[in-house]
């Protein structure tokens, strides 16, 4: 073997060692609650185990036997969901408009969008308090869909304007000669084309609002009908007295994170394709 094959191939196993560090790094929490759902309350008291001596599926029954999670579960899927589309309706609008269109400030304005998604949410808890109870929706899953576009909006109208940045100037130009108006040509012509983009900003806001604890947990303290998935995991009851259902609140993670992978998944392929075929088309 050669001095420059011997290279590549201590390069490429120094790469794939990289990857599966990392990989075995990031998937061991996510392994580690799986392993731990399956395990008995007894079981997880004892020394830790990498597998479960009698794997159980009690704790996914008592989780499904559990109403307030599962209405918990549908107030998470409307609030992100509701939350979501107002960020990319909005979101889309405003970004048109900073990506697109030349006007004074427009970066200044640009920037001060960029720093709001720096800023931590206790900072502006006590303030929106006031403002959700002054509106008169505290307890209500109308507090969380008032609040979340504070950190979802942000950061989607920044990446949304990078992607309007990108589209060339001719295809807007090519529909205004045609006769389209303004709102036309951003209908119809470039909110298409900013589909993947779309798409990703969404996905992102929606994993965002789905595991937003402290808003949920502070405006929905009074009604514990309006709660939300974190805070319904975060206040799980053992069935005696001072008992912690580590083994219980494992099974209900898994129970909300496995649908959001299989989102992910779902999404990243539509993102790829309709990436691919812009492309071809372009």
């Amino acid at each position: 073997m050669t001095a420059k094959a011997l290279r590549h191939l201590l390069g490429r196993a120094g790469f794939w060692l990289l990857v599966i560090v990392i990989a075995a790094y990031t998937l061991f929490p996510f392994y580690w609650a799986l392993n731990s759902s399956f395990k008995s309350e007894q079981e997880i008291m004892e020394p830790a185990s990498y597998l479960p001596r009698n794997p159980t599926l009690v704790n996914y029954q008592g989780v499904f036997q559990n109403d307030e999670f599962i209405r918990a579960l549908g107030n998470s899927a409307v609030v992100s969901a509701t939350t979501v589309l107002l960020a990319l309706v909005v979101g889309s609008f405003a970004a048109y408009a900073l990506g697109r269109l030349r006007f004074r400030g427009r970066t200044a304005m640009l920037y001060a969008v960029l720093s709001m998604t720096m800023f931590p949410q206790i900072s502006v808890l006590s303030g929106l308090f006031s403002i959700v109870r002054d509106l008169g929706v505290f307890g209500s899953q109308l507090s969380l869909i008032i609040s979340y576009p504070i950190f979802t909006l942000p950061f989607t109208v920044w990446v949304l304007t990078s992607f309007f940045r990108g589209l060339p100037k001719e295809i807007e130009q090519a529909a205004l000669v045609d006769g389209a108006t303004t709102f036309q040509t951003f209908r119809m012509i470039l909110l298409p084309l900013t589909a993947p983009a779309l798409v990703t900003t969404g996905l992102l806001a929606f994993i965002a609002a789905w595991n937003e604890y402290l808003f949920a947990l502070t405006f929905t303290m009074t009604n514990p009908s309006a709660r939300t998935v974190p805070v319904a995991i975060a206040l799980f009851s053992g069935r005696i007295a001072r008992e912690e259902p580590i083994a219980e609140v494992m099974a209900a993670a898994m129970v909300v994170t496995l649908p959001l992978l299989a989102l992910v998944l779902i999404f990243q392929n539509r993102i790829v394709a309709g990436l691919t075929a812009g492309a071809v088309k372009g």
